[in-house]
């Protein structure tokens, strides 16, 4: 089969890999429908070292079953899936908590002798616990929408829950990327009263209103802090969501929330410290975040992609064809696209 593979860092190549098989009872193989390059792939396309040996790329997928290990149940071949994007077995003691990236018998996609989501297929491990069965057929007009279930709404959803958001809140989101703005039509689900959208990108803060942000900032760093406090009357808002992954970002959080406020960590750290000295200490500041656990909220809000109250499939501004991944890279990292949808 043909999939995606990252040699260094502006170095992506769709080769001939071989076919997924059912290695484990637990497994089972999906033929990917859709699947997307997320903005977290973007890290290592701008940094990742020379390597002879290639990385499989991709986490973010749906798919059809195509087999099944024998202690596979509650899925059936034809069966349209969609993949959080880790996989998890359900059972131990994280997931029973609803930390699946934690969980003691699970992985990331790509590593391992494991597939990766940017492909024509994947061998999932720990099926059962990790895939969850789609109401709707292949050709539904429902599918982007339900691919932001495998990561970018769940990340964005994750945001505001740590964050604590909730009616009547405040809420600043740091970046307009995909996440950002998952993180903008979360807050808005959950009630908040007031949203603040810092991004510079017109398409981009275009969007995140129409997904509920009420006032969009521009500016960045200390302006950025200063902007969010004039709307605030001094104090900043009750919940921050950090979307970008970089320490200005970071740094742009802690000056914008209020006392008592939390921050959520959503973009992956290219940072190994965070200033929580005794000015945050005096002020009773949560910082919080992580890795979504896209598998326990999957069930919440499916239902409201469902039923059309909301469409973060919107995020996906450009659709590529497998061999035309390459491509997608290099239009997000330029900043063309927000978020590259793959038809295989």
């Amino acid at each position: 089969m043909r999939a995606t593979l990252m040699y260094g860092a502006g170095d992506v190549r769709v080769e001939d890999v071989p076919d997924p098989k059912i290695q484990n009872p637990t497994d089972a193989v999906v033929r990917v429908v859709r699947s997307c390059v997320c903005g977290s792939d973007l890290w290592p396309y701008g940094s990742m070292p020379a390597a002879e040996q290639g990385r499989r790329m991709g986490h973010e997928f749906l798919g059809v079953v195509e087999d099944i290990g024998s202690e596979v149940s509650g899925l059936k071949r034809g069966d349209l899936v969609v993949a959080p994007f880790v996989w998890a077995d359900g059972t131990c003691d994280f997931c029973a908590e609803g930390l699946h990236p934690s969980c003691r018998n699970g992985g990331r996609y790509g590593l391992d002798g494991v597939d990766g989501g940017q492909g024509e297929a994947v061998r999932v491990p720990q099926a059962q616990g990790t895939l969850v069965k789609l109401p709707v057929g292949e050709d539904s007009a429902l599918l982007p929408s339900l691919l932001t279930l495998s990561d970018v709404l769940c990340t964005g959803h994750h945001g505001a829950v740590t964050s604590r958001v909730g009616p009547g809140t405040s809420v600043t989101v740091v970046g307009d990327g995909a996440v950002g703005l998952s993180a903008v039509l979360a807050a808005r689900r959950l009630g908040a009263e007031r949203i603040i959208l810092m991004g510079r990108h017109k398409d981009r803060t275009d969007l995140g209103r129409e997904f509920g942000a009420t006032d969009v900032i521009a500016e960045r760093g200390e302006e950025a802090v200063e902007r969010v406090r004039e709307l605030t009357g001094g104090d900043g808002t009750h919940a921050v969501v950090e979307a970008v992954g970089t320490e200005q970002s970071m740094d742009v959080a802690l000056g914008v929330v209020r006392a008592g406020g939390a921050i959520s960590r959503l973009g992956v750290p290219q940072y190994n410290e965070v200033p929580l000295g005794r000015d945050t200490f005096m002020r009773n500041i949560t910082v919080t975040g992580g890795p979504a656990p896209a598998r326990a909220y999957i069930e919440e809000l499916l239902p409201d992609i469902l039923d059309g109250k909301i469409e973060p499939g919107r995020v996906f501004d450009r659709t590529v064809g497998l061999e035309e991944v390459p491509d997608g890279y290099r239009a997000m990292a330029a900043r063309e696209a927000l978020k590259v949808l793959i038809q295989p």
